[in-house]
């Protein structure tokens, strides 16, 4: 908690201001920009709207106290807290799971820019650019549409994406951020003639890492069905974690018997999960009539149960998920892998495993490429219909041959 949080100087402050605003991260000495729409729908009511491009991500938990704002963020076990001065905001963004995750907080109430206008672009990166970071050995891809000097687009790796980047191109130099409420990102990059582009990619207090680019138009991911599968020995998935109740559920519960079935694994802290679960989500609303199961197994920030189900039951509202919930162990990719020995590895959240009515697995798929991602979403959301219908169309056809 910050000291001055809590406050009864309301100089100057009448509410909180209603409409755009800019705020500003203080992270590894960097200014990352990002802005967010207030609003206030009931009287003495507000929410808070993270603007990441075409993306609008609401806060409707905002609560003021004296001349003080909390709010936490989406669904995340995070908050800003601030103090409301005239025409601005002051304190920090704090991920409450992490012992000392705190990040100076800043923003100014009318200002549109997400980064301070600069010289008229000097190079157009609209279009499609192989990239490298320099702490992945796995070629990536950038896909950006600049018009005049702002700039909408993203990264794609084999993991997922980057989800909804915005910012601006400055003479030859390219700004990019997003904030969603759990991760900020900052990228910047030098642009050489159309020809290359080298910069410095930084995500919130720790992680750093230089990228470049070059650009290619036929530019390809790896397959994410090959980098995780069933190790030698090994021919079905099996587990046992309890349900949101405590309850133990396993694959060979009579719910899931001669049923299609989704694992994904993911966790209600990892925003390319929550694009998966959203769409996951809306698809079995919309079939629940077929004969297919969805199972989440949840690894959360903290190992204890208690925080994993609050975590799990915020976000099942939000997303109206109907499918089963498991807690499964927690966000460390190795201890993670240890809770599903007949895989390899878990490489990455979410990874989506898919079974047949027989039990056998049928495909591993890892990451998830997001509506920021534009038409590699589109297909795969044509692709999972597809897929979907095949293997119940398989298990029909099982049914109608066992009935003859």
């Amino acid at each position: 908690m910050i000291g001055f949080l809590g406050s009864c100087d309301n100089k100057g402050v009448d509410g909180i201001r209603t409409g755009i605003w800019r705020g500003t991260l203080l992270v590894q000495g960097q200014q990352l920009p990002f802005n967010f729409e207030v609003t206030s729908p009931e009287t003495k009511t507000y929410q808070i709207h993270l603007i990441n491009g075409d993306e609008r991500i609401t806060t409707e938990d905002v609560r003021i106290r004296g001349d003080s704002l909390f709010a936490t963020m989406n669904t995340f076990d995070t908050e800003i807290e601030v103090r409301l001065i005239k025409r601005g905001m002051t304190g920090i963004w704090s991920k409450r799971y992490a012992d000392g995750y705190v990040v100076p907080f800043q923003a100014s109430f009318g200002n549109p820019n997400r980064f301070i206008p600069g010289a008229q672009p000097s190079v157009d990166i609209s279009g499609k650019w192989q990239v490298k970071f320099s702490k992945d050995t796995v070629p990536a891809i950038g896909i950006f549409d600049q018009q005049g000097s702002r700039v909408l687009g993203t990264f794609l790796t084999a993991s997922g994406d980057y989800r909804f980047l915005e910012g601006s191109v400055f003479g030859d130099s390219l700004f990019l951020s997003a904030f969603d409420g759990e991760h900020a990102f900052l990228f910047r990059a030098k642009v050489r003639q159309g020809e290359s582009m080298e910069g410095e990619f930084i995500s919130g207090i720790h992680w750093m890492e230089s990228w470049s680019a070059v650009p290619d138009a036929s530019a390809e991911l790896i397959s994410q069905d090959s980098i995780t599968y069933l190790m030698p020995g090994y021919d079905k998935i099996s587990f046992s974690f309890p349900d949101l109740n405590g309850k133990t559920v396993s694959l060979n519960d009579q719910k899931f018997q001669q049923k299609v079935v989704v694992l994904q694994l993911f966790g209600s802290w990892c925003p390319n999960c929550l694009d998966e679960t959203k769409f996951l989500s809306n698809w079995y609303n919309s079939n629940r009539q077929q004969p297919v199961e969805i199972i989440g197994l949840a690894y959360e920030r903290l190992d204890d149960f208690s925080y994993a189900k609050g975590r799990l039951n915020i976000m099942a509202l939000k997303y109206h998920v109907n499918y089963q919930l498991l807690v499964a162990g927690t966000s460390d990719k190795d201890l993670a892998s240890k809770t599903l020995p007949m895989l390899n590895k878990i490489s990455s959240f979410p990874t989506t495993i898919f079974i047949d009515h027989k039990g056998a697995v049928r495909r591993i798929h890892t990451g998830f490429l997001g509506p920021g991602t534009g038409q590699y979403y589109q297909h795969f959301a044509r692709d999972f219909e597809s897929f979907i219908n095949g293997l119940i169309a398989e298990k029909m056809a099982d049914t109608s041959a066992v009935e003859m």
